[in-house]
């Protein structure tokens, strides 16, 4: 694990994550809270382009919770076919559309535990909708931030958990709102597992990673 970095080398990071890209954007395609709820809730052991492929058509259709539950399982279940573990989804789609329109008058809650409570939504879904949708600075944390965090040594931890802690203790306050999007970004197209592409990094000289690459 990487030593923690001091606090004026992560401002510096997302200043310029923030001078790079001001209003970073999540690329799970939705227009409304529910439809964010379920595509990010299909997301998991999923690429968001995947998703996003899979929901064009069924979004259309089905854009609210009682909208899902008159389009049936099987509808959905064919819909989603193509995304892994698709009918055991399918299933917590239907079922956490029926608790939202029995529990929450097919509204989807601003609370954790309130969405925590919802099949298929755990911590880290929940976190997306609260900071995408309900604008909190909350932490989403995936393999790519858990990855950055450690790698980096803006967020090290040895769970999501720590990281999720690491990153609301650490990150300075006026970056908390767009910070998960920024690591996610950064994780997915520059900070790689395998091969991080440090030639294109804007922060490659703050990084204390002995992973760095010198070719692109």
């Amino acid at each position: 694990m990487t030593q923690q970095l001091d606090y004026h080398t992560i401002f510096e990071i997302f200043r310029r994550f923030r001078e790079s890209e001001p209003e970073p954007k999540g690329e799970l395609h939705h227009m409304n809270a529910y439809t964010l709820v379920v595509a990010v809730a299909l997301s998991a052991q999923a690429t968001d382009a995947g998703v996003n492929k899979a929901t064009k058509d069924l979004f259309a259709i089905a854009d609210n919770p009682q909208k899902m539950l008159d389009l049936g399982l099987d509808a959905v279940t064919e819909h989603i076919r193509t995304i892994g573990l698709y009918r055991n989804k399918a299933k917590n789609v239907i079922k956490l559309s029926q608790l939202l329109v029995d529990e929450f008058g097919g509204q989807v809650p601003s609370s954790r535990a309130a969405l925590e409570s919802l099949p298929g939504v755990g911590r880290k879904t929940a976190n997306v909708v609260l900071n995408m949708w309900f604008h909190q600075p909350t932490q989403a944390v995936d393999t790519h931030i858990y990855r950055f965090g450690n790698r980096t040594g803006v967020a090290p931890g040895k769970d999501v958990v720590a990281v999720e802690r690491a990153i609301e203790d650490q990150i300075p306050a006026e970056f908390q709102q767009h910070a998960h999007h920024w690591m996610i970004l950064h994780g997915r197209y520059i900070c790689k597992a395998r091969k991080p592409v440090c030639a294109n990094c804007i922060i490659a000289d703050l990084c204390r990673s002995d992973e760095k690459t010198k070719d692109k």
